[in-house]
């Protein structure tokens, strides 16, 4: 019997969003017997459907399982995992679940911020080098629900969050990616230690042939894999842009130049020299890299323009969920900045966004349950602060104080759940806004 074979088997799911449903379904796929679970009321017919057990709300734990599959949003304390965990039971992310369903060759990428950008990224330049290629993970396709919807020889790549990487064991990427740690979610993990430990642990079971990309100074953990850096001067272990503004990899020499791309800020430079460097472990050709950075057309809600009205430039970075991001942002739009931000914070300090807004914000415009802690750091810093409430007012009063050549500029440094489900929904909302005030996108003529 294979290892995922489930015949007289029963597996355990917690958590019934996008990753717990398709890991389910896979599960189910392979004839275990699933009970899927979550803490929160919901019908989930497609599972009922698949004569899978649906149980919601649930928040006890499940005798007799012999493997649980923890979503990321579920913590490691929840008593269903807590107790499988006490009894020996096997808990996997369903990164882990989906890794060890398929023979496809993987690629992964983990960071505070920037993953969904240079996850995509990295798959574009995969597929302008003529490989095919597939974004999934944390940036919105669960990994699990692409295992017999992709062809063979299909590279997986995989944005890894740090909820995904605390329950993988065998995970093994051909490379590997860590662009950066700064506190986040620190209510979840306890210490900035921990969040990074779980970050690390993306490399743990690479080998001799594979490629791990670490910033300058970091030490991990593999068995042997190539290490290259990140965030230091050209040399031959280096992925690095030089003085005069050229990307260089190992034995590659220069690829293109900054003038040559579109992205703009100093953090998707680092996110283009990983991705260039992945695509090149990989076999993609110098030139075809270079293709793809001149054409990978950005992601949306990640320094996204929603358009320009009356000389007015609105940008939806509602991705922003964390102050290191934010800060990110006003590296890309210095100056004339009228900022959105707050949301609900995950237990970080507000006071190094505020240091970077000091120069680039005009007046900052705050929303939701971290509004207040916001306004004392930003105030503390010289900073004209608006309590706006909600999203539409803030954008109201942003255009009443905007002129011409300012930028408004949603990055809430905050998770979204407060006032929306997503930070996809909070972009969609600002882009909607945006538009209400004649906002339109530059066709580049």
């Amino acid at each position: 019997m294979s290892e995922l074979e489930g015949r007289g088997r029963r597996a355990l799911v917690v958590g019934l969003g996008l990753s717990g449903t398709s890991a389910a379904a896979l599960l189910r796929s392979r004839g275990w017997e699933v009970i899927a679970v979550d803490s929160a009321e919901c019908a989930a017919p497609e599972l009922v459907s698949l004569g899978i057990e649906v149980r919601a709300p649930w928040k006890d734990p499940v005798p007799g399982v012999d493997l649980v599959v923890k979503s990321p949003g579920v913590p490691g304390e929840a008593a269903a995992v807590a107790a499988a965990r006490a009894e020996g039971v096997p808990v996997w992310s369903e990164v882990e679940l989906a890794a060890r369903a398929t023979q496809n060759p993987v690629l992964a990428i983990t960071g505070t911020n920037g993953k969904t950008t240079t996850t995509e990224l990295t798959a574009h330049l995969l597929r302008t080098g003529g490989l095919a290629a597939r974004a999934c993970g944390n940036q919105g396709t669960p990994v699990a629900g692409l295992v017999d919807d992709i062809a063979e020889g299909e590279w997986l790549v995989i944005e890894a969050s740090s909820f995904q990487l605390e329950d993988i064991v065998d995970f093994h990427p051909r490379a590997a990616a860590l662009l950066n740690v700064a506190p986040d979610h620190l209510d979840r993990h306890g210490s900035l230690e921990a969040y990074r430990d779980a970050k690390l642990r993306i490399f743990e079971n690479m080998d001799r042939e594979d490629l791990a990309i670490a910033p300058d100074g970091t030490s991990a953990r593999t068995s042997g894999a190539t290490m290259q850096h990140v965030d230091t001067s050209a040399g031959p272990d280096v992925a690095a842009w030089d003085a005069a503004g050229a990307l260089h990899l190992p034995e590659h020499g220069e690829i293109c130049r900054w003038s040559d791309v579109t992205l703009r800020g100093a953090h998707n430079r680092q996110n283009m020299m990983v991705a260039a460097a992945l695509a090149a472990h990989v076999g993609v050709t110098t030139a075809a890299i270079a293709d793809g950075l001149a054409s990978f057309p950005g992601v949306r809600h990640r320094l996204e323009e929603c358009g320009t009205a009356l000389g007015v430039v609105f940008v939806n970075d509602s991705k922003a969920t964390n102050p290191a991001a934010t800060v990110a942002a006003l590296d890309a739009y210095p100056s004339g900045v009228r900022l959105i931000a707050g949301g609900r914070a995950k237990g970080t300090s507000f006071d190094d966004l505020a240091a970077a807004a000091r120069s680039a914000v005009e007046a900052a415009y705050l929303i939701g349950e971290a509004a207040d802690d916001l306004a004392s750091s930003l105030t503390a810093e010289g900073i004209v602060v608006e309590h706006a409430g909600n999203l539409e007012a803030a954008v109201a009063a942003g255009v009443r104080d905007a002129r011409a050549g300012d930028v408004i500029l949603l990055a809430p440094g905050c998770a979204s759940f407060d006032q929306f489900d997503s930070f996809e929904e909070r972009g969609d909302a600002f882009c909607r806004l945006a538009a209400s005030y004649g906002a339109v996108v530059s066709d580049g003529s």
